[in-house]
């Protein structure tokens, strides 16, 4: 494994090389090399699931002053599941650094999502002990939380429904939502929907489905009225 391609690619530059590559080694490389000081790297995944569970509820603990533990915990949940996780090891390409065993390898283990989503946390993990929680938390601040901010996980929360509760508190006005453009071909579909309270525009979103353009646009309207609290 190149070390040194990683580090450009990531922009980043590591004290130890070797915890790195540790970080991509599966289990399966070391069964195979056993004449050779190989260490795979389950230990990595388990302190980077730590990291990776204190950086995201930190994150959602500060950037989210109005919501609930339940919600907080129902958002997280969604964000470090092995789905999640192998769609960021996917966008960093980290497929491509894996040491993996000839079997491993022939089986398309370089795609599998556990693997992948096990070597983002033990990358996390190895990040954390070469340079620190700050460090890790850029990572993850780059890597990451836009993703959340951008309403990537928004399906799995019900921004609809504290919409709703949100408004009928307030004043008890009519939540309208509107499909206002469709794209992209059947397969692949792109909507755009608007949340109309009381006839005036509130909020906008898109997604690859009506709902998830649905809860795209409640999360907008939920974030305008935050900030005009503040």
């Amino acid at each position: 494994m190149d070390v040194t391609q990683l580090e450009k690619q990531l922009k980043m530059s590591f004290h130890n090389h070797e915890l790195i590559k540790q970080a991509f080694t599966h289990s399966s490389y070391v069964n195979e090399h056993r004449h050779e000081v190989f260490l795979d790297n389950e230990r990595l995944e388990f302190l980077g699931d730590a990291v990776l569970e204190l950086g995201v509820s930190q994150y959602l603990y500060r950037k989210n002053s109005d919501m609930p533990e339940g919600e907080m915990t129902k958002l997280r949940a969604a964000i470090v599941c092995e789905p999640s996780l192998m769609d960021f090891a996917q966008n960093l390409e980290f497929g491509k650094f894996l040491l993996l065993g000839k079997g491993e390898e022939q089986t398309g283990g370089r795609e599998r999502p556990a693997i992948l989503a096990d070597v983002f946390e033990a990358f996390l993990g190895a990040v954390y002990l070469d340079q620190g929680f700050d460090q890790a938390l850029k990572f993850l601040q780059d890597h990451v939380f836009p993703k959340i901010s951008t309403g990537a996980f928004s399906h799995a929360m019900d921004y609809k429904s504290q919409l709703q509760e949100l408004v009928q508190a307030v004043k008890n006005q009519m939540v309208e939502y509107q499909i206002v453009e469709e794209k992209g071909p059947s397969h692949n579909k792109e909507f755009i929907s608007q949340v109309l309270i009381d006839s005036a525009v509130q909020g906008e979103g898109f997604g690859r489905t009506k709902k998830e353009a649905e809860q795209r646009a409640a999360k907008h309207a939920l974030d305008k009225f935050s900030e005009n609290k503040r």
